[in-house]
């Protein structure tokens, strides 16, 4: 047998392996690409926020200062099952929450930014929540669940082992385009439909949801809003 046949044999041997480990490096680019942190408010024009902007809402019956803490910077909210509702002879759920006031939109596209801290065995709770919809009182909600945590009560997860850190929250609302996109420390953990057009607005806090803990707590802090 010459050289050159062997060569050719050799060759034609590699080319398998070449073509694998290249479609390899291929699929762990992508993937790298893809969890990759960003920083989602490129592009977006910062909203000024004052205390004016921060609305407290918390059980109608007990003082501000029974369910609400704000030191050097860090907003915290915690509240209980059995609590009253935020206004007298209102049919929602236990609340503590700031709503942010004086930027409601029914267009355009907004986004929230915020860092969350939920202490261990707080569950069945939403911390964040993009008020409005076309037939529902909200159109986006994140929520706690035995240390994870989700979009609504969906088996979606968007964060596990969330306890007892300080976690970055993006969430971004196109109300033309109906898309709501939430980022967790810089990564896209959600990209879908919203739930329609309506006045819309942001919260953020406790709020009492379905198999709930004894007592909830969150806590927040350099909260941002922007807008296109």
């Amino acid at each position: 047998m010459t050289i050159l046949p062997i060569l050719q044999l050799k060759t034609m041997t590699m080319l398998p392996i070449l073509h694998l480990i290249l479609l390899s490096l291929i699929i762990h680019q992508t993937t790298s690409f893809s969890s990759a942190a960003i920083d989602p408010t490129q592009g977006f024009t910062h909203v000024s926020l004052d205390n004016s902007n921060f609305v407290i809402q918390k059980p109608y019956n007990v003082p501000v200062n029974q369910r609400y803490n704000f030191t050097n910077g860090v907003h915290q909210f915690w509240i209980y099952p059995t609590d009253k509702p935020f206004l007298s002879g209102s049919n929602t759920k236990p609340r503590t929450e700031i709503r942010i006031s004086k930027h409601e939109y029914t267009s355009g596209i907004w986004q929230f930014e915020g860092y969350g801290y939920v202490p261990s065995g707080t569950s069945g709770v939403c911390i964040m929540q993009v008020f409005g919809g076309r037939s529902t009182a909200t159109t986006t909600q994140l929520r706690i669940y035995d240390g994870s945590l989700t979009y609504y009560n969906s088996p979606h997860v968007l964060s596990q082992n969330i306890y007892n850190r300080w976690f970055k929250v993006n969430a971004i609302h196109d109300v033309d385009a109906n898309n709501v996109k939430i980022y967790i420390d810089g990564v896209l953990k959600r990209d879908g439909a919203g739930l329609g057009a309506g006045t819309h607005y942001f919260k953020f806090g406790v709020y009492v949801q379905n198999d709930h803990s004894n007592r909830m707590e969150s806590l927040w802090k350099d909260i941002k809003v922007f807008k296109k």
